[in-house]
């Protein structure tokens, strides 16, 4: 699945451990919370970044120091969300160049059963919750 949507080079997690490989990377971005920088900042090069999606609150406390120490960059906690940024991932969508995955897709009334899907650890791209739609505005709108 991650060939199909471009990558150059894939490691299977369940047959290999990339901090174990001797690879080194610019970027490794954690989608699950398994990979803190106590885990896999050996694996960046220097300047390398790490882009945590998921994190414990240890871990977040202690980006500071590690970007100051180390010499690598973690980036972590809540993301600036900008009309900009949501208009730019919809015209690359529109023109073909971000090909989201979507795993599954839930209604709002099963958001639990899809919290629980993603906490297995699992799933194979986005995991999406359907909140209904909006009646059209009427004619006189």
């Amino acid at each position: 699945m991650v060939r199909s949507i471009g990558a150059d080079q894939v490691i299977d997690y369940t047959r290999e451990d990339f901090t174990r490989s001797g690879l080194t990377f610019d970027l490794i971005v954690d989608t699950v919370g398994n990979a803190p920088f106590s885990r896999s900042g050996s694996a960046l090069k220097p300047g390398g970044r790490l882009l945590m999606l998921v994190g414990g609150l240890s871990d977040l406390l202690g980006v500071p120091w590690t970007n100051l120490r180390s010499g690598k960059t973690i980036v972590a906690g809540p993301a600036a969300e900008r009309v900009e940024y949501v208009q730019q991932l919809a015209d690359l969508a529109a023109a073909g160049n971000f090909l989201p995955v979507i795993d599954r897709c839930y209604s709002f009334e099963q958001i639990v059963d899809a919290h629980r899907y993603v906490d297995q650890g699992r799933k194979r791209g986005n995991v999406c919750i359907s909140v209904g739609r909006l009646d059209p505005p009427p004619a006189s709108f």
